[in-house]
């Protein structure tokens, strides 16, 4: 029986259908599905808020000027009044939402759509990025949660009466979940900057997490026994027939079609056209989409498309993949823009804007100018020269890089390219100058000059070139201050190997007057604690050669003499030479300062007492007299440079198994880099000097301070054992120079030119 001006069921249309909301047995279960979404989107949007005073706090440390800086912080305060009105909104968006759905009044509310780039053409800037970002990330979550969102939407459908939900009437999806914060977000009017910077912690906090919900959501439906056996199998295309004739042995490459030489040419176009060969000749081979680092662009073209993007749909998907980068540059300046994660979302931002994403690819031409700059900027992520903050830096430039390619091969034939000269001068700058504690603010102004091009970049090269300009006009700055304190570093060790030397003399001089002799231990300990800083102040000031230096050494002398057991002419003369000598001893002590005229008096008289001792024939006495402990003063000032050049003194004799690097270290020219492992990390220092006295080897950071010593033996034994050695050669090199070579090299390699 049928209710009047009600059709029968078996006529119902879908829509009267679903207007009865889901049915009566499935309440229950509908209302806690509700209740675990509303209560897992809280805690994860809490989240989001919880981040938000320190992530402004971030950017406003990084702001480019003080107005910005000034709109951070004020935007703090603003967010703290904020957060309940935008908390209440979105959480009234995603109840209603789900509501409506319980309800049956989907079909009559439509929800939010996806964004298509022909919709988009008369939004407001700051519109259409809002709804980018809400795109992405929707996007994003829809690709890597399709298995769960599959089995959600047959479920739900099954709570439906029975109907399928439109993908954009889910109040479920990414999509409505991620347009919930941009209706929320309207009636604040909050800086673009500022909302930009919600949605990527919303992104990273909350759509980041919707893998657990729908997992949850599913695993409660299962165990109401909906759908509790449901499979997901994902569609494949048939894989392409092989030819019989194509065996493993026909698949090896053949002898060179086209004459290459091995190494990279010099010549730019050369090496250019050189690599667009390889790369062409690469790509024929069977399964060539396999590169180091990254997969082929070629890989992720669906099976049978025949028809190509164009330039401009290409741009386009990078444009708003730049608009993305910039987001996370700013929320994320830490975390590097992998290559193989550019091309999976430049595959997905060209499929999500296609009618028949099954039937393109990209063509041949762009495939291999995509998987040339991604092999470039492959080599930039390993590159061991670079500290790894640079290289996290640089990584961002590659989105802004590939529209450049796409556009204009200069890119890989002028050396003189502008994005081409930013890149080499920023990762020379940070080879150079990147020390750890960034204490000349380098890696900031990289980070600064990064955020520019991909915020700013829209095909003008001229942004490259003011950027350029303004860049080498700071390094400048860095260089000059690191060579003067290098200059200090050098100077300092001059002076030092100068008081090493003459402190060497004076040991050598005290060790001569106390030759065959074994004075009592007073005499001992003042000659070799003491009075061989007075030898050294006197040579430092007058030379080795003078008087002064003479008189100095034959007091010594008579010091340890008197300290002897002597007959009795000998007494007699120590007798005569005892005034002179305790003048010259007071002198001496009077020369190094820090010394009183009561100490001096007391010790002049303990030594006194020691030779009356000895000659007394009581040893005894004379041997309970003794300095008291303290450490010599120059020997301080030295530290381990006197244990360096004492081990100098003793160098055994090479092997010949080490000529080859005992002529290396001869020949070796200061500014030549080292890398040394200590405790499994890798210190790169540069050689600024070498003492011809002490053979020492002095090595400078990237600061230009003084790093560490080295004396020629322990440098070599450390060549040896592998913890040191010079760096590459092609450190100076250009780096996409550099990069460019070495992709030639692994291109000869893959087509089989070489091995």
């Amino acid at each position: 029986m049928t209710t009047p001006g009600t059709p029968p069921s078996s006529t119902r249309s879908p829509s009267t259908l679903a207007s009865r909301g889901i049915q009566p047995r499935f309440n229950a279960l509908g209302q806690s599905c509700r209740k675990l979404v509303l209560n897992h989107l809280a805690d994860h949007l809490a989240r989001t808020f919880a981040q938000v005073d320190d992530t402004l706090f971030q950017c406003a440390e990084q702001a480019e000027n003080n107005q910005v800086q000034a709109m951070f912080f004020d935007s703090m305060r603003h967010m703290r009044k904020l957060r309940p009105q935008i908390e209440r909104l979105y959480h009234q968006c995603i109840s209603q939402g789900i509501s409506d759905f319980l309800d049956g009044k989907l079909v009559a509310k439509a929800a939010p759509t996806e964004l298509h780039a022909e919709d988009l053409a008369l939004i407001e800037n700051e519109d259409y990025e809002e709804m980018l970002q809400v795109t992405n990330m929707a996007h994003r979550v829809q690709t890597r949660c399709a298995q769960a969102l599959f089995a959600l939407d047959k479920r739900l459908a099954l709570l439906n009466n029975g109907q399928p939900l439109a993908p954009q009437a889910n109040p479920l999806s990414p999509n409505h979940i991620a347009h919930a914060l941009l209706t929320a977000l309207k009636p604040s009017e909050l800086p673009l900057r500022i909302k930009l910077v919600l949605y990527g912690l919303f992104d990273k906090q909350l759509m980041q997490g919707l893998d657990a919900l729908y997992d949850a959501l599913n695993q409660r439906l299962i165990d109401a026994g909906v759908l509790p056996n449901l499979k997901f199998v994902p569609t494949r295309s048939p894989e392409p027939a092989t030819p019989a004739a194509n065996t493993t042995a026909d698949r090896r490459p053949g002898p060179p079609a086209l004459d290459l030489p091995a190494n990279p040419p010099a010549d730019a176009d050369q090496l250019a056209e050189g690599l667009d060969r390889l790369l062409a000749e690469y790509r024929k081979q069977q399964h060539a989409i396999d590169l180091p680092g990254s997969p082929s662009m070629a890989s992720f073209a669906p099976q049978g498309a025949r028809r190509t993007y164009e330039a401009g749909e290409l741009l386009a998907a990078l444009n708003r993949l730049q608009h993305a980068s910039a987001v996370e540059l700013a929320q994320h300046p830490d975390r590097p823009l992998q290559v193989n994660d550019l091309k999976t979302d430049l595959n997905q931002q060209l499929a999500s804007h296609s009618d028949a994403p099954q039937q393109y690819r990209v063509g041949n031409h762009d495939t291999d100018v995509i998987d040339l700059v991604g092999m470039l900027f492959d080599f930039i992520l390993d590159d061991d020269s670079l500290p790894q903050p640079y290289k996290v830096a640089l990584s961002h430039l590659h989105t802004p890089c590939l529209k450049v390619a796409l556009l204009d091969r200069a890119l890989f034939k002028q050396a003189q390219h502008p994005a081409r000269r930013l890149i080499d001068a920023m990762s020379q700058a940070g080879t150079l100058y990147g020390a750890q504690d960034d204490s000349h603010g380098l890696l900031n102004k990289v980070r600064w000059v990064v955020r520019q091009v991909v915020q700013q970049f829209n095909g003008d090269l001229r942004l490259f070139e003011a950027l350029l300009g303004e860049f080498d006009e700071f390094v400048h700055g860095i260089k000059q201050r690191v060579e003067l304190q290098e200059r200090r570093a050098v100077e300092t060790a001059k002076g030092r190997d100068k008081l090493m030397a003459a402190r060497h003399s004076a040991a050598q001089a005290i060790a001569q007057a106390l030759a065959k002799r074994a004075p009592p231990p007073i005499i001992r300990q003042f000659l070799e604690r003491t009075w061989i800083d007075v030898l050294v102040f006197i040579q430092l000031r007058h030379g080795a050669a003078s008087e002064q230096w003479r008189g100095a050494c034959e007091t010594a002398d008579q010091l340890a003499w008197s300290g002897t057991l002597l007959d009795a002419a000998q007494r007699d003369r120590l007798q005569r030479l005892r005034v002179a000598m305790l003048d010259e001893l007071r002198n001496g002590l009077m020369l190094l300062g820090g010394y009183h005229e009561s100490d001096i008096r007391r010790l002049l008289q303990d030594l006194v007492a020691c030779q009356h001792a000895v000659q007394a024939g009581q040893p005894h006495l004379a041997f309970k007299l003794s300095l008291p402990p303290s450490r010599n003063s120059l020997g301080a000032m030295l530290d381990d440079e006197a244990a360096l050049l004492a081990t100098s003194r003793r160098s055994r004799p090479h092997q010949p198994a080490d000529q080859n690097l005992v002529r290396e270290l001869e020949n070796l020219e200061f500014g030549t880099w080292f890398d040394f492992l200590l405790g499994g990390k890798r210190q790169t220092l540069k050689l600024s000097w070498y003492s011809p006295t002490t053979h020492n080897y002095m090595f400078v950071d990237r600061n230009g301070q003084r790093a560490a010593v080295k004396s020629a033996d322990q440098l070599l034994e450390e060549m040896q054992l592998g913890t040191a050695r010079r760096s590459k050669p092609d450190r100076s090199a250009p780096m996409v120079d550099r990069a460019l070579n070495a992709v030639y090299r692994v291109l000869q390699q893959l087509t089989g030119r070489t091995t």
